[in-house]
């Protein structure tokens, strides 16, 4: 490759995680990961339960560290920086099973996501920005966070993860626990956001949404990625089809999230 191409790559790669290990204490559950999350695109992680999934974005996030490898962020070895410092570079993770503060209002556990003081100089364009793209969201908004449906509970996280000004929001399981109405909706809403250009790496338990929404796709198996390819080839291959796309019962043919641009 020459010096050109690989600037030209290194500009369109966001994120990129080399050779990454990752252990909980003395039991290592990531081997040797390798992958790219473009600019501007939805990338996903499918696999089954245990696979390793969660961790990956944790680790990404700093919740988890790094036991060898490297995170590079625009190019930056952002492997051994803490949470916090991450935050800063706008990483922004969505957590499996929402995480709000059921006491605190819908507005108040979405100004928690710009707790960081340059975010909240721009709290209220912030603010404006979720209740333009979640409506519910700005007529609850006084209502307590824990008193909302599952569906209005996901948005509000969602929103809260978008507060921090992202350029990569991770999402994890956002469709866990909701039902298939509302699994729709969550992800059209996903879809778009990425049309406003956020880069997004997604987790998800319904396969064949994750896949509809994505543009690049990892499948990964107890800690290791074993298969990637644009979601279009996963979506036919055989195996993904028969050990994944198979399950997803709840999605139906003909009622997909609007299509992404290419």
């Amino acid at each position: 490759m020459s010096e050109l191409q690989a600037s030209a790559a290194q500009h369109e790669t966001l994120l990129l995680a080399k050779d990454l290990e990752v252990s909980y204490g003395t039991t290592q559950v990531i081997w040797g990961v390798n992958f790219a999350i473009a600019r501007g695109k939805v990338t996903c992680i499918i696999g089954s339960n245990g696979a390793g999934k969660t961790t990956t974005l944790n680790t990404v996030a700093g919740v988890l560290r790094t036991k060898k490898g490297q995170l590079l962020l625009n190019g930056e070895d952002i492997s051994s920086i803490s949470t916090r410092e991450r935050v800063k570079r706008h990483i922004s993770l969505v957590p499996e099973g929402r995480q709000l503060w059921p006491g605190m209002s819908v507005e108040e556990n979405l100004l928690m996501g710009c707790f960081l003081r340059s975010l909240r100089q721009r709290s209220a364009e912030g603010l404006a920005r979720v209740y333009e793209l979640f409506p519910i969201l700005k007529e609850r908004r006084h209502q307590m966070a824990g008193t909302l449906s599952g569906g209005q509970q996901q948005m509000c996280a969602i929103g809260r993860g978008l507060m921090s000004e992202p350029q990569l929001l991770m999402l994890d399981e956002p469709s866990l626990g909701l039902a298939p109405k509302l699994v729709d909706e969550i992800f059209e809403l996903i879809a778009s956001i990425a049309r406003q250009g956020v880069t997004i790496l997604l987790v998800g338990q319904n396969v064949n949404y994750t896949l509809q929404v994505s543009h690049y796709g990892y499948v990964m198996e107890t800690g290791r990625i074993t298969m990637e390819g644009p979601t279009e080839m996963l979506m036919n291959n055989e195996f993904i089809r028969r050990a994944y796309l198979g399950i997803a019962e709840e999605s139906k043919p003909g009622d997909r999230p609007s299509a992404l641009p290419s």
